[in-house]
């Protein structure tokens, strides 16, 4: 078994369906977007401490390996791959008013890095805006229809803000702006 297929090596790219881009393709944009942020999420999942964070950032992951698929197909059978819906956009606000319930939010902007789960929550939230704006660009252009994939971005890196609220309370740290520290 060999880990390349030398299709690419012509610029192109597959999607799921029939034809091909080329890899500069504002879908193939998206679609590396995508895959940074699951790395992202990834990666902070790995350094998560509070209990409450892993098993969600977990399935996260899986909701976006769903966009993705939903991102990548054509528009044949984009509907084939569609599993992002207001119930999983829903899931992620319920998420966030649940940990955010128990926090103090603060009253101006803080600076990552006060926790290394924290640094890479906060990573993971930019990475996903990113792909939420690559994301909307296809929406714009009519190349996906599903308005869902806009929500659950938006609300992930909303999720992804409380909890490096919550990594860096559980582990006594926040620094703002305004405290100069």
């Amino acid at each position: 078994m060999t880990f390349y297929t030398r299709n690419g090596d012509d610029g192109t790219t597959g999607l799921l369906g029939e034809g091909r881009v080329t890899k500069t393709h504002p879908r193939i944009e998206a679609l590396g977007a995508l895959d940074e942020a699951s790395a992202a999420l990834g990666l902070a999942r790995a350094q998560t401490r509070d209990p409450r964070c892993e098993p969600i950032l977990r399935e996260a992951q899986r909701d976006l390996y769903k966009v993705m698929a939903e991102v990548a197909a054509t528009s044949e059978n984009a509907e084939t791959f569609r599993t992002i819906d207001g119930a999983r956009v829903h899931w992620l606000e319920a998420q966030t008013d649940a940990l955010s319930a128990a926090l103090t939010m603060p009253r101006e902007f803080i600076l990552p890095g006060d926790t290394p789960a924290g640094a890479a929550l906060s990573l993971a939230r930019a990475v996903i805006r990113r792909a939420e704006r690559r994301v909307v660009e296809l929406a714009e252009t009519k190349d996906i229809e599903n308005a869902a994939l806009v929500s659950y971005l938006n609300r992930l890196s909303s999720l992804c803000f409380v909890l490096e609220l919550v990594e860096n309370a559980s582990a006594g740290k926040v620094t703002s702006l305004a405290k100069g520290e």
